[in-house]
């Protein structure tokens, strides 16, 4: 373990700070400033010898945390990134973008502020690659098995490199023109830059995976040519249906997804040029949504210089403290202030959305209502409208499973009652030889679980294939554990 009485002799959180806001908002780069070595040595001395460790049991992947606490205590980095790659894949992209449910689960939580398990494992990893500590892992023997992969996602870029490692060839396919998916067009740079995807992506090149950018399954390639190319196929293609909002004025321009907004700045980011690109510059944006999408459409709305940003949540502010019914070790809601709320904009509460307003097919402002509770059903209380000036508006309202319905022969892959595609505890679906992990089949849900469920289905793969397997499988399908 860390420092027996580490616990005891530091009982305050710290974390790296974040850039001044004057400062952050004229880039891109990410919010946060260096590591200081001292202050991670002695955060990671905070962990507790508590004997079950609830963090374990709080994170999908059974990352194995305390163990790589007290390597970074001891200031052993090495092992410590060989602790944290035995579960995880990529724990750059965890260390970035997760909410950390096992900090809400860390024992040292009850009565204390938890460990700051998150930053600690974005530190080794960091580490790790500037001290040249990653490389490249390839198979000892190849299988002669192909797979592919659809989706180049968290969930998918986990699967292709565990299968990759186990001897198999191969193959991911991705339809936008470059590898990563959400993490390369739906994050923003200010979370997470790019370069960590694509030092990622390099290792994984070397050891044998292959990337086929810009191929759509389903129009440039049929699932149907597909699966007779390849032995088994994997879809991850993440839940991306976005879901609408059906109210008077839906149809008035400057009314846009969220991720069509992102992924459009994202691109721009990375040099290329987009005609028409949808920007919040001048202009007064209502953003509708309070979640994680929400606040990256904020802070890139931010940065293009948006007059206002007003962020609106059809239900209540969460609490800052637990509630009775979210006790520890569960994962709570609770109010949070992430970087780009610090930055600008207004977030408004119980605001139900009525219409939307516009002149000469333009919008121009959204009417809300408050909220209220009748028997069940959130409705807009009478009496209570008024509308909110508006150039652009931003869905952000979550997705509602995978688009596209995937036919093999005569054969249609089936969906569950949440509309995502159905699946065995062994991550397969109703055709033979077809298996889907991540958001696809679970739904929208966090970052840690796709590469969860990446890893475990690239175990049900290999054991499809070779009739067994020694690839880890930290979860099913219907594991429910303490986290989102």
């Amino acid at each position: 373990m860390a420092d027996p009485r580490g616990f005891l002799k530091v009982t305050e959180r710290e974390t790296s700070k974040r850039r001044p806001i004057e400062v952050r908002i004229k880039d891109w780069r990410e919010v946060y400033e260096d590591y200081d070595p001292a202050v991670l040595k002695q955060q990671a001395g905070r962990c507790m010898d508590c004997g079950i460790a609830f963090c374990h049991h709080g994170c999908p992947l059974g990352n194995l945390i305390p163990e790589w606490n007290d390597l970074t205590w001891r200031q052993d980095g090495r092992g410590a990134i060989e602790r944290l790659h035995a579960t995880n894949n990529f724990p750059e992209f965890t260390g970035k973008l997760c909410p950390a449910p096992c900090e809400s689960a860390c024992v040292l939580g009850i009565n204390q502020p938890a460990v700051t398990i998150k930053e600690i494992e974005a530190s080794i990893i960091d580490q790790a690659f500037d001290r040249g500590w990653v490389e490249a892992h390839a198979p000892e023997r190849m299988t002669g098995k192909t797979v592919a992969v659809v989706g180049s996602g968290p969930a998918g870029l986990a699967a292709a490199q565990q299968l990759t490692r186990a001897g198999h060839t191969v193959a991911v396919y991705e339809k936008d023109d470059r590898i990563g998916g959400l993490l390369r067009y739906g994050i923003p740079d200010f979370k997470m830059e790019k370069y960590h995807l694509d030092r990622r992506l390099e290792q994984m090149s070397a050891e044998g995976t292959r990337f086929r950018a810009g191929v759509a399954i389903g129009s440039d390639l049929t699932w149907d040519e597909l699966f007779r190319r390849y032995e088994a196929v994997l879809i991850a293609t993440g839940s991306s249906r976005p879901r609408d909002l059906a109210i008077e004025g839906r149809e008035l321009a400057g009314i846009h997804f969220a991720m069509d907004y992102l992924t459009q700045s994202n691109k721009v980011v990375a040099g290329d040029s987009v005609k028409d690109q949808i920007v919040a510059s001048n202009k007064k944006v209502i953003i509708l949504g309070g979640g994680d999408t929400g606040a990256d459409c904020l802070g890139t709305a931010t940065r293009q210089g948006a007059i206002s940003v007003t962020t609106l949540a059809i239900g209540s502010q969460p609490t800052t403290e637990r509630q009775a019914n979210q006790p520890w070790p569960t994962f709570p809601n609770l109010f949070e202030i992430s970087s780009a709320h610090e930055e600008f904009g207004e977030r408004k509460y119980l605001a139900n959305t009525v219409r939307f307003i516009g002149e000469n097919g333009q919008v121009t402002g959204v009417m809300v209502a408050e909220t209220e509770v009748i028997d069940g059903r959130r409705v807009a209380k009478p009496g209570t409208e008024q509308v909110i000036e508006a150039d652009l508006v931003l869905l952000a309202l979550g997705f509602t499973g995978p688009e596209g319905e995937i036919e093999i022969g005569e054969a249609r892959v089936e969906r569950d009652d949440r509309t995502n595609i159905a699946r065995s505890d062994k991550y397969a679906t109703n055709i033979d030889g077809l298996f889907v992990a991540g958001d696809a089949g679970r739904g929208q849900s966090l970052i840690v679980w796709a590469i969860a469920e990446g890893r475990a289905a690239a175990a049900a793969i290999d054991e499809y294939l070779e009739g067994t397997t020694q690839l880890p499988a930290p979860v099913k399908p219907s594991d429910i554990g303490l986290h989102a």
